[in-house]
C-alpha cells in the first residue's frame, strides 16, 4: 500500500497493476454513493477533501486544522486542543470505511484508508479483488465458468473474499491494543487478552469462513473497551489453535486467553467459547450460542455474537473485571499502581461514599502525574471530580471546572475513548451544557453500544432531562446486559419511575438498591417512600438525607437545576419531600428557578 498519490492525470504503479488518480476518484465516487457507506454527509466531504488534496500534492496541507475550516465550516480561531470535531469525525469515518470495504466494496480494485494518527488518506490495491472493474463480475478473471455450488456458496465466497480484505485494511488497525513495541507508552495498558482463532468443527465453507470472520469481529469488539488490552488479529491468526496456555503466557505475557468453536450447516450456526485465566487455567467463563443461518443474515449473527462475547468479557464488571478484582484483594489498600486506581474507581462506583472517593481520587492523581498521557486515567478522575459537586463528597474549590478539564484531557489523548466521552458527558451536564452533553454521551455510545456503563449515563442524562421512556428504556437495557452493577441503574430506574408517577415501579427498585454511602440515595427514597405511603420510612430517609448532605434541601431549586431537571418535575420531587417532612425552602430573588419555587409554595409544597 502506497502513501504518496499521483498527481491528476499521472498513474502510479501498485505491485504489477496501475493506479491512476481517475482510478482513485472513481473510487472514492463509489464509495461516497454506496448504501454501505454509513457516513454523514459531512464524513463524505471530508472523504472528498482529503483525497482531493492528496492528489494535487498537498497531502502536507491535510491537517486538523484545515479540515475544519474547509470541511466544518470552522472560522480561524479553531483550536484543535479544545474542539476534537476533526478527531471524533475521523474516528466515524474510518469505520464507515471499513463498513463499506466489509460489504460491497469488497472487491473493489482501489483501498482507501484514514491510518490514525492523522488525516492523510493512503491509496493501494485491495488484494481480495480478483477482477479488474471492466471484467465479468460473474466470471473469474480467466475467463473459466464458474462450477456449480450449492446456494449460499457464491454469497459465501464473497464473505470470504471479506475476510480477506479485513484482514489486509480494516480490524488489523481498528483493532488497537497490538503489543507494538514501537508504540509509544500512554500509561497502563491493564490485563492482556489473547483470542485464539476459533476453531472450525463444520463441514463446509460456510463454518470455515464464519469462524475466521468470528475471530477477527471478536477482537474487533473487544478493542472498544479501555479497560483492558487486547492483541490485534495479526497476533490472533499467528497462534496455532493447539497451541500450550502456559507457553503463551510465557511468550507473550498474556493474562487472558478466549477459545472456541464454530459448527455451521446450512440452517443454523452455533458458537461455543471459553475464558481461561492464563496462569491457573481455571474457565472462568463459558457460553453457546444458536442461532439460524440464512445467507441474509449471516454477517449480522456474526457481528451480534461478538458483540455479545465481548460485553460479557470485556465491560466494567464484567468477567474480566471480576477476576482482577479477586486478585487485587490481597494489594496493601495504598498501592498506588496505575491500572489497580481504574479497578478501584469501578470498586468505589459501585459503592459510594466519601472515604472511598478520597482515595480513589489520590489514587488517579497519582496515576496521571506518573502516566500523563494515560487517556483512560484522567477520563476516571473527571468522573471523580464530577462526583464532588453531585454528591458533595470531599469537594474542593472549581471541581466542575477541573472535572470538565480531566474529561477534555482525556478526549484530546484519545478522541475514540468511550470513558473519556462519557466522563466529558457528565462534566458538561454539571457545566449546565446539556445539550453538550447528550451529544458527548452519544457519541460514545457510537463507539461502543455494549459498554453499559454509557448505557447507564445516557439514560441518567435523558430521564432526567424529561425524556423518560427513552431514559427508560436505556436503563433497562443496561440492566439487561450488567446485572453486575444493579445498584446503580435500579437507582436511576428508581428515580425515572417517580417521575413518571409508576410509583410501584420506583418502590419495587429503590428497595433492591445498596448505595448507602451515597447521600442522594436516601433522598430518592425518601420520596419514592413518601408517595407510596410509608410515611415512617420516608421520614427516616429524609433525616438521613439532610444528615449527609447538609447543604442539599436549603439550595434544593439549585441543586435540582444543575441535573437539567424539568420545572414541573422538581416541583413533583420537592411534593415528595414535603410528604416526608422536608420543609421546602423559598425561591431566591432573582433565582431563575423561582418559577418552580414560587409555584411550588402556592401548591403547599
Amino acid at each position: 500500500m502506497t502513501s504518496a498519490a499521483p498527481h491528476s492525470g499521472d498513474a502510479e504503479r501498485s505491485g504489477d497493476t496501475v493506479m491512476s488518480s481517475a482510478d482513485i476518484r472513481a473510487a472514492v465516487e463509489r464509495i461516497v454513493d454506496s448504501p454501505d457507506f454509513t457516513a454523514s454527509d459531512r464524513a463524505r466531504n471530508f472523504l472528498r477533501y482529503v483525497v482531493e488534496e492528496a492528489l494535487n500534492g498537498r497531502a502536507d496541507r491535510i491537517k486538523a486544522f484545515s479540515v475544519a475550516i474547509e470541511v466544518f465550516g470552522r472560522d480561524e480561531t479553531f483550536d484543535a486542543q479544545n474542539d476534537p470535531v476533526v478527531r471524533i469525525e475521523a474516528g466515524r469515518l474510518r469505520r464507515a470505511l471499513e463498513h463499506y470495504y466489509l460489504l460491497s466494496g469488497k472487491d473493489d480494485p482501489v483501498v482507501i484508508e484514514i491510518p490514525k494518527g492523522g488525516y492523510v488518506p493512503v491509496f493501494g490495491r485491495n488484494p481480495a479483488a480478483t477482477r479488474t472493474p471492466d471484467s465479468d463480475p460473474a466470471s473469474p478473471a480467466d475467463g473459466r465458468p464458474t462450477a456449480p455450488w450449492w446456494p449460499m456458496n457464491r454469497w459465501m465466497a464473497a464473505g470470504a473474499a471479506a475476510a480477506v480484505a479485513v484482514l489486509a485494511i480494516g480490524l488489523g488497525s481498528y483493532a488497537v491494543g497490538l503489543f507494538d513495541p514501537g508504540l509509544p507508552d500512554s500509561g497502563p495498558k491493564g490485563p492482556s487478552l489473547l483470542v485464539l482463532p476459533f476453531t472450525d468443527l463444520g463441514n463446509g465453507d460456510v463454518s470455515a469462513i464464519y469462524s475466521a470472520g468470528l475471530t477477527d469481529e471478536i477482537v474487533s469488539e473487544l478493542a472498544r473497551f479501555k479497560e483492558i488490552t487486547v492483541f490485534g488479529v495479526q497476533t490472533s491468526r499467528a497462534v496455532d489453535r493447539d497451541a500450550d496456555i502456559s507457553t503463551l503466557r510465557d511468550r507473550l505475557d498474556v493474562d487472558y486467553v478466549l477459545e472456541g468453536s464454530v459448527r455451521a450447516d446450512t440452517d443454523k450456526v452455533r458458537v461455543s467459547s471459553r475464558l481461561l485465566n492464563s496462569e491457573t487455567r481455571a474457565v472462568l467463563w463459558a457460553r453457546t450460542y444458536e442461532n439460524p443461518l440464512t445467507a441474509t443474515d449471516l454477517f449480522s449473527i456474526q457481528e451480534k455474537t461478538a458483540q455479545e462475547v465481548a460485553t460479557a468479557i470485556a465491560q466494567p464488571y464484567g468477567i474480566v473485571f471480576r477476576a482482577e478484582r479477586a486478585r487485587d484483594g490481597a494489594a496493601p489498600p495504598n498501592d498506588l499502581a496505575a491500572y489497580l486506581c481504574t479497578l478501584r474507581y469501578y470498586a468505589y462506583r459501585a459503592a459510594q461514599d466519601a472515604g472511598r472517593h478520597k482515595a480513589v481520587r489520590e489514587c488517579l492523581e497519582q496515576a496521571v502525574a506518573s502516566f500523563p498521557s494515560y487517556a483512560t486515567a484522567w477520563a476516571l478522575l473527571g468522573l471523580v471530580y464530577v462526583d464532588e459537586v453531585r454528591a458533595g463528597f470531599n469537594r474542593r474549590p472549581e471541581a466542575q471546572q477541573r472535572a470538565l478539564d480531566a474529561a477534555k484531557k482525556a478526549v484530546r489523548l484519545d478522541p475514540e475513548n468511550v470513558r473519556g466521552l462519557q466522563s466529558l458527558a457528565m462534566a458538561y451536564s454539571y457545566a449546565h451544557m446539556p445539550s453538550e452533553a447528550l451529544e458527548a454521551a452519544r457519541e460514545a455510545i457510537n463507539l461502543n453500544p455494549n459498554d453499559t456503563e454509557l448505557l447507564g449515563t445516557l439514560g441518567l442524562l435523558v430521564g432526567l432531562s424529561g425524556r423518560t421512556e427513552e431514559g427508560r428504556a436505556l436503563i433497562e437495557r443496561a440492566l439487561d446486559k450488567n446485572p453486575g452493577h444493579s445498584s446503580f441503574y435500579r437507582g436511576v430506574l428508581a428515580t425515572i419511575a417517580y417521575m413518571q408517577h409508576d410509583y410501584k415501579k420506583a418502590l419495587e427498585e429503590i428497595d433492591k438498591v445498596d448505595m448507602t454511602g451515597l447521600p442522594i440515595y436516601y433522598g430518592v427514597a425518601a420520596i419514592v417512600y413518601a408517595q407510596n405511603g410509608l410515611d415512617e420510612k420516608a421520614r427516616a430517609m429524609a433525616a438521613q438525607f439532610r444528615k449527609m448532605a447538609p447543604n442539599f434541601v436549603p439550595n434544593l431549586w439549585s441543586e435540582l437545576t444543575i441535573r437539567n431537571i424539568p420545572p414541573d418535575e422538581q416541583l413533583h420531587i420537592a411534593e415528595g419531600l414535603r410528604k416526608a417532612g422536608v420543609e421546602i425552602p423559598p425561591p431566591p430573588a432573582g433565582s431563575t428557578d423561582g418559577k418552580a419555587a414560587a409555584a411550588a409554595s402556592d401548591s403547599g409544597t
